[in-house]
């Protein structure tokens, strides 16, 4: 009999590593430690939970390389794409879900494939000896004792950055008299529909108001190991953003630039965006407001903001220390740890960013962890691709001096050869380019 992958972590990584062995007939053991022990961010026991936020960003496969990237997965047979096209909720052209249906039916499929034993544990050290293919896919909050066992074994410094929540209303306490509903530059869903966000306008005197009370409230305390900690640009806190400039957010989430107040007929100083965030639409996610300020002050300050003074808060915004190893020096191709050639690593704590990117590294790892486990040669997908492109900057492409997380972007694509001959031409160009040799890996 084929002996099990052993997969640590029940995350969106592991969850879809775990999906494909079984899929591809490999038996695999999953270990995941919520239900016997808790993470600062996590508040249920449920395979692939997300805490953060309920989209997985751009659903477009021509324009955005997150949307190629979701093209891919779901030609590769993404247990997590299948997950979060069911449990979708309204978002322009986003593609975001109701985050406890997506994480319930991710904990079905798992609890219900016979070749899939769940073993709630903590992994509290490196794996055993005797464990011959392993994927260590433990996340941003990966549990301690294992963290020190790999910076142990590796020799290297562990990098860390801090990630933070956004808070969630509940949409009966928005005031509908001031707040309208509108998607940037009136841009249409799947369905037609142009109206997915919901949002807050702000005069001069209100942001400047709102951005001195921000500064004043109190923020949560870090430990002296968390100091020097870097944010992670793409997740951080609307205060720490503040601290760049009082403008700055008036160019990033607040920006008000597409978007029409039709009580006046013209463009507000500022706008704060909600986003739908559970299928019934009881619930809605400040878009970019990620938080460390007190939940007090977050209550006290977020109710300054027109059409939430009476806003109630379903979850306040939060803050939790993320943890990645510095992939380019320590893996190789196919993810494999150079040191300990058994074990592969895959998500987040590869230094990918995002729900997405953590699921599609889960994906590649199993792929390889089966080739293994076939008595195959791994193929890597190629770097033209969405896949290859993540793939290939994590395990070499980055700078690894400076290793930082990193999004999906069509900046990771190797340039075309002969280059287009517009700017225009070029994402459509790399997209062409990117099928055609998925399709052709696929085949071998």
């Amino acid at each position: 009999m084929t002996k099990p992958i052993h997969i640590i972590g029940g995350g969106l990584a592991g969850s879809e590593a775990a999906w494909a062995c079984a899929r591809a007939g490999v038996p695999v053991v999953l270990h995941e430690m919520r239900g016997v022990h808790a993470t600062d961010a996590h508040h249920t026991d449920q395979f692939a939970e997300l805490v953060c936020s309920n989209s997985f960003r751009s659903d477009d496969p021509d324009n955005n390389a997150v949307g190629l990237i979701h093209q891919e997965m779901r030609t590769l047979g993404s247990l997590i794409m299948a997950c979060a096209d069911a449990s979708r909720v309204p978002a322009g052209s986003a593609l975001a879900v109701d985050r406890d249906d997506f994480a319930g039916r991710v904990t079905a499929a798992i609890e219900a494939e016979p070749l899939i034993t769940i073993r709630r544990e903590m992994i509290a050290g490196l794996p055993p000896a005797e464990w011959d293919n392993v994927i260590i896919a433990t996340g941003p909050l990966t549990a301690t004792p294992l963290a020190e066992a790999i910076q142990q074994l590796t020799g290297q410094d562990q990098l860390a950055f801090f990630d933070a929540i956004a808070p969630v209303i509940h949409r009966d306490s928005i005031d509908m008299d001031i707040v309208w509903a509108q998607s940037r530059w009136d841009r249409p869903n799947e369905h037609g529909d142009t109206k997915d966000y919901l949002n807050c306008p702000m005069d001069k005197e209100q942001y400047n108001a709102f951005i001195d009370a921000m500064i004043a409230a109190p923020k949560a305390d870090f430990k002296d190991w968390e100091a020097n900690t870097p944010y992670f640009d793409g997740c951080m806190p609307i205060e720490v953003m503040v601290e760049r400039g009082r403008n700055t957010p008036r160019f990033g989430p607040m920006k008000p630039v597409g978007l029409t107040n039709p009580a006046t007929g013209r463009r507000a100083w500022a706008v704060v965006q909600l986003r739908q965030d559970n299928a019934l639409g009881t619930l809605w996610n400040m878009v970019g407001f990620q938080t460390k300020m007190k939940h007090a002050d977050q209550v006290r300050v977020f109710r300054m903001i027109p059409g939430l003074e009476k806003a109630e808060f379903a979850r306040l915004g939060g803050l939790h220390r993320n943890t990645f190893i510095k992939s380019p020096v320590l893996l190789d191709d196919t993810l494999r740890l150079k040191l300990d050639p058994r074990i592969r690593f895959a998500g987040q704590i590869t230094g990918c960013e995002g729900y997405v990117e953590s699921a599609a590294i889960g994906l590649v790892a199993a792929r390889f962890a089966i080739a293994d486990a076939q008595g195959r040669t791994p193929l890597p997908p190629p770097a033209s691709t969405a896949l290859g492109a993540l793939l290939s900057h994590i395990t070499g492409g980055a700078d690894a001096k400076h290793f930082q997380p990193m999004n999906v972007n069509f900046g990771l694509f190797p340039p075309l050869v002969p280059p287009p001959l517009s700017k225009d031409q070029r994402k459509p160009a790399l997209v062409a380019r990117a099928r055609a040799d998925l399709a052709a890996w696929v085949a071998a």
